[in-house]
């Protein structure tokens, strides 16, 4: 059996040993200790990026309870780093702790949720009860921490603990892996309780700053996660601390697929043919100074089109996690970004000032630190390779997140519709006075945020979407006479029916003649024959648009 594209299964050893299509980013390693002096190294990088498997790699190249040796035959770093790989691989106990599981509703459960994640982590490590060589008193605290029952400072010391006891069984200092480690306060955040995030931000700094500052039974430790707390609330008195996020340059490549990589995938797979259809939905992150494509999503879209070759794109990201943090910003408050919004829509950039140190509690303080967010965590990127600190260009990276702009914008849009300005075009149309539908639909479109350079279709979705919250079912792009009417709206109890045919104008005096055109082109093509029984007048109307500018004639 050939290599097999394996989705959801970020256990590294089981990875390959189940075959499958491995993209080598074991360089990371040796770059990681052969090149920087950090004790602590923290990466952010959005989610689906592959943080957790490159965790899980590194936790079997380092630890000395495995033989790591056939997993990694004929990988880069055992090729090209050799006697590196004879100093470093299988040399030092491992502690791997994830906290992507740890979240509640309240403090209570999602303090419950950590310390059963703490008592699995014991368990994997059950073998340090039965040495002789470990502190009595740790054994003691192990065992509440296995059975659940620590009390709070138990579980702040819990990790420097364990840390302990497997320094006094394998006479070295422990390599310390966590696995995004900020997901915990993310989910006390999006409950909007400044208590509950209170108590797991002290929760998790207690957990962090115990295990990796002035701790003599660390090697070094390696974090990851989406956002950089700031050092004020994470990692306050850590030394040799370094961050790298989406800006920097160093380690870009090793979070995501390269080009060169997907096209080496879908060699392997003889699909070829689909690489610029994953390029325009998948690609279009550029951290630091290289471009790379969401690798979750082309693993989806790979094994979804291996099964059928039709498969269209679609968006995986959606479906992976909640988008809490984009529609918060599109729905602040206080903060309108509504032109800015509508400038990525339209597949152009903007240029902001992003903050590199972030704490949830006060990401929408300002629009700065949101525009910083959307930024780590994958929903903008940097629109060039250039530096990105201080001010960066900004964009919306592929057709998969513009969709999900796109899906927030015209919710916010629809729920915010001044149902005045609606209730007065609907009566307008009903009775054929167009002016005032005119005046009307601008006002509505210059409320609104447009998307795709203002085409067609966005005047037809806006459209059907108005009567639709008014309780009308539209017909849209129904079939009548020669061709497809763009919108046939009834009104049962007045036995009455609008015919609107829609035109998007090159400029605002074309108004007037491209309505004509409209008019015109739903008599040409028979429209007006197809009458639904019972129905006793038609309102015949032609519409047509620039940018923000609606015109709305009625054919006498």
């Amino acid at each position: 059996m050939g290599k097999m594209i394996v989705v959801g299964n970020d256990i590294f050893d089981q990875f390959i040993k189940d075959d499958g299509y491995y993209v080598d980013k074991t360089e990371l390693i040796y770059e990681l200790v052969a090149t920087t002096r950090n004790k602590v190294t923290l990466f952010t990088r959005p989610r689906r990026f592959g943080k957790t498997l490159t965790m899980s790699m590194m936790e079997s190249f380092f630890d000395i309870g495995r033989d790591s040796a056939s997993v990694f035959t004929g990988r880069k770093i055992v090729v090209d780093h050799p006697d590196f790989c004879k100093e470093w691989m299988n040399q030092y106990p491992v502690l791997f702790l994830s906290l992507k599981d740890v979240e509640g509703l309240t403090f209570v459960s999602a303090f419950k949720m950590l310390k059963i994640v703490l008592s699995d982590l014991c368990k994997k490590h059950v073998y340090l009860l039965e040495d002789k060589r470990v502190d009595p008193d740790d054994v003691m605290m192990f065992r509440r921490l296995k059975s659940e029952t620590a009390d709070l400072e138990e579980v702040k010391h819990s990790l420097k603990t364990i840390m302990r006891m497997m320094m006094a069984v394998y006479g070295k200092p422990v390599i310390l892996l966590i696995d995004e480690y900020d997901v915990p306060l993310a989910k006390a955040e999006e409950t909007k309780d400044k208590e509950f995030y209170r108590q797991m931000l002290d929760t998790i700094r207690g957990m962090m700053s115990l295990s990796m500052k002035t701790n003599d039974y660390l090697k070094f430790a390696v974090v990851t996660g989406c956002l950089r707390i700031s050092k004020e609330s994470i990692f306050t008195g850590v030394n040799n601390f370094a961050c790298y996020s989406v800006t920097s340059r160093k380690f870009s490549q090793y979070f995501g697929f390269t080009q060169e990589e997907v096209a080496g995938m879908l060699d392997a797979f003889g699909l070829p043919g689909k690489l610029n259809l994953i390029k325009d939905w998948y690609d279009g992150y550029i951290f630091g100074n290289t471009e790379v494509f969401c690798p979750w999503d082309v693993s989806s879209y790979l094994s979804a089109v291996i099964d059928d070759e039709e498969e269209e794109p679609r968006n995986y990201w959606a479906d992976t996690s909640s988008n809490a943090i984009l529609n918060d910003f599109v729905n602040h408050s206080t903060i309108d970004a509504s032109e800015k919004f509508e400038a990525l829509l339209n597949g152009r950039t903007i240029t902001e000032d992003i903050s590199e140190e972030l704490t949830y509690d006060h990401i929408s303080d300002s629009e700065k630190n949101l525009w910083s967010v959307l930024l780590m965590t994958g929903y903008v990127s940097k629109a060039d390779k250039t530096a990105g600190r201080g001010k960066v260009k900004l964009r919306i990276p592929n057709a998969e997140i513009a969709h999900l702009f796109k899906d927030a914008v015209v919710a916010r849009f629809e729920r915010t519709l001044d149902a005045r300005d609606v209730d007065a075009f609907i009566a307008a149309m009903w009775n054929k006075d167009a002016q005032t539908a005119s005046n009307m639909l601008t006002k509505i479109l210059w409320n609104s945020i447009s998307y795709f350079d203002y085409g067609e279709n966005y005047y037809h979705g806006m459209l059907n979407g108005i009567f639709t919250s008014r309780g009308f079912a539209p017909d849209s792009n129904d079939e009548a006479g020669l061709g497809r009417l763009d919108l046939r709206v009834k009104d049962r109890g007045k036995r009455s029916l609008l015919l609107l045919e829609f035109k998007r104008s090159e400029k605002e005096e074309d108004l007037d003649a491209d309505c004509d055109d409209a008019i015109k082109q739903i008599f040409k093509k028979g429209y007006d024959k197809v009458k639904p029984e019972g129905y006793e007048q038609q309102l015949i109307y032609g519409i047509a648009f620039c940018a923000k500018t609606a015109k709305v004639k009625f054919a006498k």
